[in-house]
């Protein structure tokens, strides 16, 4: 699904600045919280990204000072009746023959993209908000940024890939520790123990994720991609089967890539670990 990005009714817009495109949720009056709408748009223009051979990395930005705030709890309130309840499962189920899965209560949290996201956070990650960062690659946290799993409060489940992901990043125990007891985890700590790459002051996080972006786009991509691919893929693999990965889905960018700029080293280029004049 195609949408108008000038569209006033949209609350997902795309700014693109090269090969570097800042998907914005803009719905600050739910403090970006991800009603069906919002979820839909937001997939499909990560797929866009995707398909676009010019685009190189994203950066994930709510509007208005709120990464996520997470499932809209007013949506969800609405599931009490029991058709809606069963409609809204089965537009979320992963389909029975084992096809591509259709989005998450959160959008694209079950996309599983070749190129590299940014999360861009300000104020709360929260809830679904908290796994939307989470299944970036990235987290650029402004230091009065949290997460957390608020959704603790009211009986709702993890369920785009938290109970997945978070104990990959921080480990089973801290997962456990954080996910049953629901607390706030401010971006110092998340930094700390893994939930965060980097950290910001306030009102920096889009413009530091946006100049990592840059630096990531600027090198050649089919190498970025492979090595992003075999980190995420040899996950928990044995070791021997995770280096034969690696050495098997390597091969090509060296070919297409890394020959010519060996040649462009041995030219002159990138002496002493320069890393500008490439």
């Amino acid at each position: 699904m195609k949408f108008d990005w000038e569209d006033a009714d949209v609350v997902v817009r795309i700014e693109k600045d090269g090969h570097i495109w800042t998907v914005i949720h803009d719905r600050p009056e739910a403090r970006n919280g991800m009603d069906p709408v919002s979820a839909q748009e937001l997939h499909d223009a990560f797929l866009e990204f995707e398909s676009d051979p010019e685009a190189r990395v994203a950066v994930l930005w709510g509007a208005g000072g709120a990464f996520c705030a997470g499932w809209d709890l007013k949506h969800a309130a609405s599931l009490a009746d029991p058709e809606k309840w069963a409609a809204d499962m089965k537009e979320l189920a992963f389909p029975e023959d084992g096809g591509a899965p259709r989005r998450g209560a959160l959008g694209p949290t079950r996309l599983e993209l070749t190129k590299p996201v940014i999360a861009a956070v300000e104020g709360p990650a929260v809830a679904g908000g908290m796994e939307l960062a989470m299944w970036c690659d990235i987290r650029v946290m402004a230091d009065t940024a949290y997460l957390g799993v608020f959704c603790r409060r009211w009986g709702i489940t993890l369920m785009d890939g938290g109970t997945v992901r978070l104990p990959r990043l921080v480990g089973q125990g801290k997962a456990l520790e954080i996910a049953m007891t629901g607390r706030k985890v401010p971006a110092e700590e998340c930094y700390q123990i893994g939930l965060a790459e980097k950290v910001v002051p306030e009102g920096e996080a889009r413009a530091a994720a946006e100049a990592m972006a840059r630096e990531i786009a600027r090198f050649p991509q089919m190498a970025v991609r492979a090595d992003r691919a075999a980190i995420i893929a040899t996950r928990g693999m044995p070791v021997r089967q995770a280096l034969e990965y690696e050495w098997e889905h390597g091969q090509d960018a060296i070919e297409q890539e890394g020959t010519a700029g060996a040649g462009r080293f041995s030219s002159g280029a990138g002496r002493h670990g320069d890393f500008q004049n490439i």
